[in-house]
């Protein structure tokens, strides 16, 4: 299959890069960015073809990754429709709710396949989360994710770029169960959210919070669950996963253990998500991550940001 790189920045060459080691899977064309020095100096970089127009790249490909930034990918994505060329489109799907729907639509009449570039749900201390939770009823869910604040995320929303990671992350854990009761609270900076809380239920009553922020002084990617017979601590940094649960041991006082499980570091969750990617593909099967699974992340991060900011005005 002959794939294609749309944007060359950091998550652009990313890409590049894990396409380029996926020999059995793919042929990497080339790549294309409005920024001239940018694509010649990545294309120079990896020794391939630096395209001087989106057109001719999608002349000659099957499939992209378009990794440009948000406000391009309804454009961009009408452009790859318009020529049958598949797609995954880096989150979040659009920049409305909106475009992204009107380009689910299009992309289904003209039978083009969309994914969603979701990286975390590919990390396999997910697969061992997922495993662990098959026989537990999960009570609640609390989720951080936090990081220290630069010059290039000034005017980022922090829902949109942080929290949409982990609105996906719960939605799979609970079965896309929808969320009810949302109550938020943050802070903006430049009328955007650069720490957000969102707190709500599910209809079966699994009580969550969620929390992103850039004003923290370290990094923080964790996931806090409890069942009714565990509580569970995953570190997406360092791919751990802490399970402690009641000891079966007839002392006087209870007792506890905890079990710790390292997910493995070989498997890297983006060679895992193009392949996905590319596999959906051939078999003509349904992407991991649908375009409507990120039309509802993008939905309910627009209604938390939403809220924020009336608050806060």
């Amino acid at each position: 299959m002959r794939v294609g790189i749309i944007g060359a920045g950091k998550m652009g060459e990313n890409h590049l890069r894990t396409y380029l080691s996926l020999t059995r899977e793919c042929q990497l064309v080339g790549l294309y960015d409005v920024d001239k020095t940018r694509r010649e100096t990545m294309a120079s970089t990896y020794h391939v073809q630096a395209f001087s127009s989106l057109d001719a790249l999608l002349k000659e490909v099957d499939a992209v990754s378009i990794t440009v930034p948000t406000i391009y990918h309804y454009d961009v994505a009408l452009a790859c429709i318009s020529k049958g060329v598949h797609m995954l489109i880096e989150k979040p799907i659009a920049s409305t709710v909106d475009e992204a729907t009107d380009l689910k639509e299009r992309a289904e009449r003209a039978n083009v396949q969309i994914q969603i570039g979701h990286i975390e749900l590919f990390n396999p201390l997910m697969k061992a989360l997922q495993h662990v939770l098959k026989n537990e009823r999960i009570i609640a869910i609390e989720t951080h994710r936090m990081s220290a604040f630069s010059n290039r995320l000034e005017g980022v929303d922090v829902v949109q770029d942080l929290m949409l990671h982990d609105l996906y992350i719960v939605g799979t854990l609970l079965n896309h169960e929808p969320f009810k009761d949302i109550y938020t609270i943050g802070h903006l900076s430049k009328q955007m959210p650069i720490h957000a809380v969102a707190i709500g239920k599910t209809a079966s009553g699994v009580a969550i919070q969620l929390t992103a922020s850039y004003q923290s002084n370290k990094n923080v990617r964790s996931i806090h669950l409890l069942t009714e017979k565990t509580y569970m601590v995953a570190n997406l940094l360092t791919n751990e996963l802490a399970i402690t649960r009641p000891s079966d041991s007839a002392d006087l006082f209870p007792r506890s253990i905890t079990e710790t499980i390292q997910a493995p570091s070989f498997q890297k969750p983006l060679s895992l998500e193009l392949q996905a990617f590319l596999s959906s593909i051939k078999e003509k099967t349904t992407p991991y991550v649908t375009a409507n699974d990120g039309i509802k992340a993008l939905a309910l991060a627009n209604q938390i940001s939403h809220a924020i900011c009336l608050k806060n005005k």
